[in-house]
């Protein structure tokens, strides 16, 4: 069961590994990237962030995708962390379960809009973001647990 995707282009960092795994009871988080899995130093410091009693699963959007509908992640309570809001919307698109994202950390980059203190998108993510609210995606932002949900329709 998937209980949270999160956006951050941190992916797992104390905030994250501790305070959104133990709120939403996940006992895998599942790191979807393109890059992080050829990237020996990122897979070492994103090891060394993991909560002892969680099980870590570094896998690129594709075989994240394959290994969810195959059903070999049911048997976990699924914490999914993304590095970029076109890997949120690349699992959503694809995984009909995900009914909820959750943007923690977006950096500003070069033509992003600052909507809130910690994320920064740039016209075509806020396109996609859009896109998966009007089906039916809940897309707040929070960037710890005990932070008020807001959804991203009240920022833009």
């Amino acid at each position: 069961m998937i209980t949270l995707v999160r956006v951050d282009h941190r992916l797992l960092h104390g905030q994250v590994a501790f305070s959104w795994t133990q709120y939403v009871g996940a006992d895998c988080i599942l790191i979807a990237n393109d890059s992080v899995p050829n990237d020996e130093l990122r897979k070492t410091t994103i090891k060394l962030a993991k909560p002892p009693s969680v099980k870590l699963v570094i896998k690129n959007i594709a075989d994240s995708i394959e290994a969810i509908k195959s059903g070999v992640t049911d048997k976990y309570t699924l914490f999914i962390v993304v590095e970029s809001v076109e890997d949120a919307w690349r699992l959503a698109r694809e995984i009909p379960e995900i009914k909820s994202i959750n943007l923690g950390g977006i950096k500003a980059k070069e033509g992003s809009r600052n909507i809130s203190k910690a994320v920064n998108l740039l016209p075509d993510e806020i396109t996609r973001l859009n896109e998966l609210v009007g089906q039916g995606v809940e897309i707040e932002i929070r960037q710890v647990p005990n932070d008020r949900k807001q959804l991203i329709t009240e920022c833009l």
